[in-house]
């Protein structure tokens, strides 16, 4: 992370943004990839707290996935 920083030192708007960024990217379909199953999706992100991912925003993630599928099924075509 920039600056040297890790852990709790990186802002806790990065660690969320993190997470978000990484979930819109495997659900996303790009023109260089199709949309990833949201099932696996989430098990990329919850298997990722810890190393990749703040673990403390795991209760988190997991409380508002319904309504990030939900979300996503309403806008994707």
């Amino acid at each position: 992370y920039p600056m040297g920083l890790a852990g709790e030192n990186i802002p806790l708007e990065a660690r969320i943004m993190a997470v978000a960024d990484v979930f819109d990217a495997l659900v996303s379909r790009r023109c260089y990839k199709d949309r990833m199953d949201f099932n696996d999706a989430y098990d990329i992100i919850v298997d990722g707290m810890g190393s990749q991912f703040d673990p403390a925003l795991e209760k988190y993630f997991v409380e508002i996935y319904d309504s990030l599928m939900k979300y996503y099924v309403s806008v994707q075509h």
